[in-house]
């Protein structure tokens, strides 16, 4: 990674966690959808980030949303294990030519169904682990959280993409 990279990621840090704080915390649907655009930081990342930083980022990520939402490590054990199972996920859907150095989860160079999938799968591992570790018990209420959610916030990162990730820009 350049610094520029490095500079656009940390930038992508601080704008994904303010929203989250300032703006998707009062973002409900029916009172059940809600929606964590801080993820969308670890799904950003580049492939072939190290595993070990993609771990602490996801704590680190986690972390700050959980000291404004005094959660307890509810969104830092979620995001760990969201930036545990990424690279997992990203090998069951490598492409047949496999991903270049500086491919990064993007709609445009990876296409529709490719992102959606791994954005969708993600998510609902992400949003069952704060629900499931908010509740600590199973019911079917959970479940519909779980979906409402993950739609919204698949929906929020689809249209975060089609807007601030540029096609000019993939294709370099």
């Amino acid at each position: 990674m350049n610094s520029i990279s490095i500079i656009r990621h940390i930038v992508q840090f601080i704008l994904f966690v303010a929203l989250q704080i300032l703006l998707f915390d009062n973002l409900v649907l029916f009172s059940t959808g809600f929606c964590f655009i801080y993820i969308a930081f670890l799904l950003f990342l580049p492939i072939q980030i190290n595993k070990v930083l993609l771990l602490f980022l996801g704590f680190i990520v986690g972390f700050t949303v959980d000291i404004f939402y005094d959660t307890m490590g509810i969104h830092a054990a979620a995001s760990v294990l969201l930036a545990y199972l990424r690279p997992y996920i990203l090998n069951l859907l490598t492409p047949r030519d496999g991903y270049d150095t500086n491919d990064s989860a993007n709609l445009h160079v990876m296409g529709w169904s490719w992102f959606l999938t791994y954005a969708l799968i993600l998510i609902v591992v992400h949003h069952a682990a704060v629900f499931f570790l908010e509740i600590i018990t199973f019911e079917w209420f959970t479940l519909v959280k779980i979906l409402l959610s993950t739609l919204f916030t698949g929906v929020v990162v689809v249209i975060l993409q089609l807007l601030f990730f540029s096609v000019k820009r993939a294709k370099r």
